[in-house]
């Protein structure tokens, strides 16, 4: 962040609404918006006002601007100095199925490793760990062999999240949409081709809910 509302108290107040907007929409995009962007979320009555505020913030170290490039402003500690991102380290504790599930309990892996990921990439948040996809069947949701779910740990789920399942009589763990029906639970794989698996609740215990993908290309 820019700093907390003490350090920006000599920006306007539409100046720190546009600062706030700049900070939220870049967290979610992962690249800079538009003036017209600006202007609408802010709710601001021309483009010229917003480009006025931009050169003011960008003349007290606040933004960058490349008035060469369309949305080329990058975020300033209010010193002229490049806004460092905050990184988050989440251990790689090994594989899940997307797929037949694999006999692996989440809470019996090793971290293969640690990625340092920024905020923009996933939230900041206790005990996020990290598994590597194995198998199809979650293609649909955008989740492909090889690549890397971040999980925030939960035993329990909304209907419709992807989670990591342990089925206990199998003593297999993977990685469906979870949807409690009752008696049982039904966890659907994210492709046409393959069939739901079926299982007594009391069988099924939620390790993690999907919180990020990392694509593997």
């Amino acid at each position: 962040m820019a700093g907390d509302l003490s350090a920006k108290q000599h920006l306007s107040e539409k100046q720190q609404d546009i600062l706030r907007f700049l900070e939220e929409f870049i967290s979610e995009h992962d690249y800079p918006p538009s003036i017209r962007d600006i202007q609408t979320g802010c709710d601001i009555s021309s483009t010229s006002v917003v480009d006025y505020n931009l050169k003011r913030l960008e003349e007290k170290g606040y933004i960058r601007r490349d008035r060469e490039v369309s949305r080329a402003i990058e975020l300033l500690d209010g010193q002229g100095e490049r806004r460092r991102r905050s990184t988050v380290q989440v251990p790689v504790l090994g594989k899940i199925a997307a797929g037949i599930p694999l006999p692996v309990h989440p809470d019996q892996m090793a971290p293969e490793e640690v990625l340092d990921l920024t905020e923009d990439t996933v939230p900041n948040r206790p005990g996020l760990y990290a598994l590597r996809v194995q198998g199809m069947s979650m293609i649909d949701a955008l989740i492909n062999d090889g690549d890397t779910v971040i999980l925030e740990p939960r035993n329990s789920a909304d209907p419709g999240e992807v989670v990591a399942a342990w089925i206990k009589d199998r003593e297999e763990t993977t990685l469906k949409k979870y949807y409690p029906e009752g008696a049982r639970v039904r966890l659907q794989p994210m492709n046409a081709s393959m069939d739901p698996i079926y299982e007594d609740a009391d069988n099924v215990e939620v390790q993690g809910r999907l919180v990020a993908t990392l694509r593997s290309f």
